[in-house]
């Protein structure tokens, strides 16, 4: 915990700062969900094929960004809006303007209480 994901489409891959956005997420996790360091993981799922709208699906205009962050409960629902919006404020700052449209969200929900792990 937290278990972060973000899914993007590949259409920005050499305009997003990955690692850059994942340290600095790691940074806000810990000082607004009291998360702690060691406990961050992210992976990043790149995605070939996404769709806006209605556009042409070969259409290379808009790209999509969303990061899950998933979190042991107890948060209170203003501790995951501000984490939501840091997200947000991240996305804007490790994604250069290539002049594509980018269509970002984030959410912060509660692991289920079936959640389990194990490290090596």
């Amino acid at each position: 915990m937290p278990q972060i994901t973000i899914d993007y489409s590949d259409i920005v891959e050499n305009a997003f700062d990955r690692e850059g956005f994942a340290r600095a997420l790691h940074e806000a996790t810990v000082e607004i969900a009291a998360a702690k360091p060691e406990a961050c993981k992210t992976q990043f799922r790149p995605s070939a094929y996404t769709v806006f709208g209605y556009e042409d699906p070969g259409a290379r205009g808009h790209a999509i960004v969303h990061v899950m962050i998933g979190l042991l409960a107890g948060r209170s629902d203003e501790t995951k809006a501000r984490l939501t919006e840091t997200a947000l404020e991240l996305l804007r700052k490790h994604v250069a303007d290539t002049g594509i449209a980018l269509h970002a969200s984030a959410e912060v929900c509660d692991l289920d209480p079936s959640y389990r792990k194990f490290d090596r």
